[in-house]
């Protein structure tokens, strides 16, 4: 009889080996892809390190890597141990003889054919399982680094009466070991059966015992393992209770326990607890009884017992003491969830207050007053106006401006101006040629801010620019105005070698520079550039002759890149904005710690919540974390990025929150105190969009504090979709400096509405004070609209702007021959117990293809104005005295009327307008003059014969006050030869009327 552990013992049968120049060969082809892959490792590793050391934040990348490497080792080295042991154990556990039948004859040749690499087998097995199992554990670094850092919140549950600090930093972690217990406990079991069936210790086909007493013992200690696991599974799924989603049908998304979870599931899960671990202890029994008998019966009743206790009982509960009774049996618990929600989110201090919706005022002079300093109005739409800038402030064809500009607040003679702006940044597919010189050595950095006063335009509805040109110049004053990290900067460059770079070109010609700064990784040394040669897949990095003394190598030079690579932890709001802040442009970054563990706080995407018509658009503004759910947010930190330099600065803004304590235990000296915060950076902070779209989204539900009503769902809103597009996507909220009831001067907000759930009517107002250097700031005010009562809102003031027949006709006459109507963002403001929305409405046509400001959109109380500038809208809708009117510096359109005789004026005046266009296109500039003198006398006829009949249009004709030079469709003046966008403060001088 063979022995079950021997080799084979026959004959051995010699195959012909190859030469020794061929083994020679294959050799060192071997060696040499395996020092190519070790180098490309090695490349990817010391890249990654140079780079941390050169932003100052080696301490994050040496942390995380001891991290992943100590997780790594330890839970590889055990998973290898435990399924090593356990096959060395049934290996030793074999019979040494047993009967021959057929089952072992054909195992025979495999145990014989193994026996000589019994040793390599084994630590191909344990390595293989200790590698897959060393990863998984050094992903999840960030769960072990908050458990040993954790930091108490001081708030317990409202169940289990433990801290949330538990729930966050804790049950994460215990999950984590769990799991990995489950899956060594298995590998173990199959290995061990595997080996002793393998070698005659268990026998599925052969006659007699089907296991001998030592692999029933063994596999028993295995079973009983796995059992005892699966019991302190259902201990923590006890308190997982606590943070477990589920869909509630009257709420929606649920977070917490509900009256079946902790009346049913959680005495479940008592009772299968105990059960798990008395059958742990029948398995472990089989060590003296031999038997798997009473363990086999065990684990059934235990099978038995989760599908009648954990899965009927619960069921039967739903189903005959809730489901009759849903609203008293469920509010205590839903009063939990509103408490926790609130709490998490940070919406439990929002102010919500009843408001008319309608003016009780008599007094339209008061009113016309009171709208004047209600807000200061923003009519440039950053989302809008990109274009304006880019073709108006462009200058050479290698600069680029975001799809969407910023706003932010600048102070000029003492007061606070919204100002939108840009950062004129480099573009690549602007540059004369592309090649690798070009893109990565010479072209490497943009130039200068441009700004714009948000609350005006000038004649031709152009931008006011109060920073323009190139060098930008202006009222921001002398700063640094080289751009090397920015938005669209996504490739890297090489500078500061003997490769000059362009700065910028002017009219005395072309500026070169070499950057001075100490930002990026240095080449000089011959194994940086073998490394990044090897990193980037780009070998003229290590030999080209552009690269010598001092060349540096910048990358991850998008703001959101390098906050996110020096505070891994972070969750980083999805739009950077730029700052010039003591004579240099910062980008400033906000950052949010976030968990999904807190207990009885419902759930939300992120990327969900914070998606809106903006994002939803191509090359628009980007989504925060797309799929990351949490329950608890913070703002916690304050990020800046140097534009020029790429220094990275981490403040601590939230000086409460304990998972930015927790992780600031755990990468200390990361974050700045909130206290480093200059007073000139403090200036330019707001509140971060996405932190306040998450926080609408939730309002929609948990502005209710009575369990009732949330059950109900009779109050639940929605945010509306934007009005001025057809994306079907949501509302973005916009800043805006106003007065919300009660207040003395205006703040600058952030600021949405909210409308019934299927319904257009408007709910709410919703506003957020968003000056960091308030003591309000981040003070959320909601004013509630009586339900009884019809408010139009977003949506029905669209459409009834649009239904209007003098508005209609005007935007039809705006959008003739080859325009386009565009509508900027449509704010609303409270006034005196009414709303005010006020739309902007843009023109893109032509010989111009970029929007200008044309029109204001203005409705108060049912009234509704279309007017060439704010002011007049506001006098018309509150029926002022035209003459008090202010002049106009928005530029103007033609009068529209449902008179015939004003219609037919109308219609020549359209005609001259089309065939202006059509000699601007063939350049005819005589024709051109003359169609510009049959139009004008078209709108003299029209506005006489409507001031004959006495009445007033809708569109107006802009009054004495008007230029009556630009009152042409489609801003047809804006495109002759002398209103060129040379004539604007810093245009382009090289750009033409089209």
């Amino acid at each position: 009889m063979p022995d079950r552990g021997g080799g084979p013992t026959g004959p051995r049968i010699r195959v012909g080996r190859p030469s020794r120049r061929v083994r020679t060969l294959l050799m060192t082809l071997g060696v040499l892809a395996v020092l190519a892959m070790a180098f490309v490792m090695f490349a990817g590793f010391w890249t990654d390190w140079l780079w941390y050391r050169s932003v100052h934040y080696s301490s994050v990348f040496t942390t995380t890597l001891w991290t992943k490497i100590g997780l790594f080792f330890v839970f590889g080295l055990l998973m290898a141990a435990a399924v090593g042991v356990n096959i060395g154990l049934a290996h030793r556990l074999r019979p040494p003889l047993s009967a021959m039948s057929m089952e072992q004859r054909s195992l025979d040749r495999y145990r014989m054919g193994i026996a000589p690499y019994k040793r390599w087998l084994l630590f191909a097995i344990t390595s293989l399982v200790g590698l897959i199992a060393g990863a998984s554990a050094s992903g999840q670094w960030r769960t072990w680094l908050m458990w040993v850092n954790g930091v108490p919140f001081h708030q317990k549950d409202p169940q289990f009466h433990l801290d949330v600090a538990f729930y966050a930093f804790d049950l994460p972690w215990y999950r984590f070991l769990l799991g990995f217990g489950f899956a060594a406990a298995v590998l173990s079991l199959i290995a061990a059966a595997l080996t002793h069936y393998l070698y005659g210790g268990l026998r599925i086909t052969s006659p007699g015992a089907r296991a001998t007493g030592a692999a029933t013992g063994h596999l028993s200690v295995l079973l009983g393992i796995f059992v005892a696991l699966k019991a302190v599974a259902y201990w923590l799924d006890r308190y997982g209770l606590a943070v477990k989603s589920s869909d509630f049908k009257a709420t929606g998304n649920w977070t917490g326990l509900r009256y079946v979870d902790a009346n049913a599931y959680l005495p479940a899960k008592t009772i299968l607890f105990c059960i798990a671990v008395i059958c742990a202890l029948l398995f472990f029994a089989t060590l003296w009884r031999r038997t798997w008998q009473l363990p086999v019966i065990g684990f059934g009743l235990m099978v038995l017992s989760a599908i009648l206790i954990g899965g009927l009982y619960p069921a039967i509960v739903q189903k005959f003491q809730v489901q009759p009774n849903e609203q008293a049996k469920e509010a205590p618990y839903v009063e939990k969830n509103l408490k926790a929600t609130r709490e998490a989110y940070g919406i439990d201090g929002t102010d919500v207050t009843d408001y008319p919706g309608s003016s009780d005022t008599k007094d339209k002079t008061k009113l016309r007053d009171d709208a004047d300093t209600a807000a200061s109005v923003r009519l440039m739409d950053p989302n809008i106006v990109s274009p304006t800038f880019q073709q108006l402030q462009q200058v050479r064809n290698y600069y680029g401006f975001p799809s969407n500009l910023d706003v932010d607040r600048y102070t000029k003679d003492g007061k606070d101006q919204d100002t939108v702006l840009g950062l004129r940044e480099l573009n690549l597919q602007g540059i004369p040629k592309n090649n690798w010189i070009n893109d990565h050595f010479r072209y490497t950095h943009g130039y200068g801010v441009v700004a714009a006063k948000g609350t005006t335009a000038d004649s031709e509805g152009r931008p006011v620019f109060t920073e323009y040109d190139l060098p930008s110049k202006g009222d921001l004053g002398k700063y640094q105005q080289q751009i090397y990290y920015g938005e669209k900067t996504t490739q890297y460059s090489i500078v500061g070698g003997p490769q000059k770079e362009i700065d910028y070109s002017d009219d005395s010609g072309e500026k070169t520079t070499s950057y001075k700064g100490k930002s990026g990784v240095s080449l000089s040394s011959p194994i940086n550039r073998a490394a990044y040669a090897a990193a980037f897949g780009e070998p003229q990095i290590l030999y080209s002759g552009a690269i010598g003394e001092g060349s540096r190598i910048l990358y991850n030079r998008t703001p959101k890149e390098r906050v996110e690579a020096v505070a891994p932890w972070l969750t980083i709001d999805g739009d950077a904005y730029p700052a010039v802040v003591d004579g240099r442009i910062q980008w400033i970054v906000d950052a949010y710690t976030t968990t999904n563990g807190y207990p009885y706080a419902s759930r939300t995407t992120l990327g969900d919540t914070t998606a809106d018509s903006l994002t939803a658009a191509n090359n628009q503004r980007a989504v925060v974390a797309q799929q990351n759910q949490v329950n608890y947010i913070r703002n916690s930190v304050k990020a800046t990025v140097d534009a020029y330099s790429g220094d990275v600065k981490l403040y601590q803004w939230d000086t409460k929150d304990p998972v930015l304590k927790t992780w600031m235990k755990a990468f200390p000296n990361t974050v700045k105190s909130k206290k480093s915060i200059s007073p000139s950076l403090m200036a330019h902070l707001r509140y971060p969009q996405d932190l306040f779209k998450v926080q609408r989204e939730l309002l929609t539900r948990y502005h209710v504090k009575d369990a009732q009503t949330f059950l109900s769902g009779s109050e639940v809103w929605q945010v509306p979709d934007d009005p001025t597009n057809k994306s079907g996507s949501a509302v973005p909220p916009y800043y805006l400096s106003m007065k919300l009831p009660g207040d003395t001067s205006q703040e600058f907000s952030l600021t949405t509405t909210l409308t019934p759930n299927g319904r257009d009517n408007l709910s709410a107002f919703m506003s957020v004070n968003a000056d960091a250097g308030t003591p309000d700031y981040g003070k959320i005010s909601i004013l509630k609209l009586p339900t009884g009562k019809t408010i139009d809102g977003p949506k029905r003031v669209q459409s009834q702007f649009n239904s209007e027949p003098a508005i209609a006709e005007s935007i039809r006459l705006l959008s003739g021959g080859d325009s386009q109507v565009e509508y900027g963002n449509l704010l609303t403001v409270p006034l005196d117990g009414g709303l005010l929305y006020v739309e902007p409405v843009y023109v893109r046509g032509g010989g111009i293809k970029y929007p200008l400001l044309r029109k204001v959109l203005v409705t108060y109380g049912g009234s509704t104005a279309f007017e060439n500038t704010l002011g007049e809208a506001l006098n018309k809708v509150f029926g002022a005295d035209s003459s008090t009117s202010p002049p106009s510096d928005e530029g103007t359109s033609p009068p529209t009327s449902s008179n015939p005789t004003v219609q037919e004026a109308l219609n020549d005046a359209q005609k001259a307008f089309d065939q202006g266009q059509e000699a601007l296109k063939k350049s005819d500039w005589k024709a051109y003059g003359e169609a510009q003198k049959n139009l004008q006398d078209a709108l003299k006829r029209a506005e006489d014969a409507q001031a004959k009949a006495g009445k007033t249009s809708g569109s107006g004709s802009g009054g004495k006050n008007s230029d009556k030079s630009s009152s042409t469709p489609s801003g047809t003046a804006s495109s002759s030869p002398s209103s060129s966008p040379s004539s604007s403060p810093g245009g382009d001088k090289s750009s033409g009327s089209g």
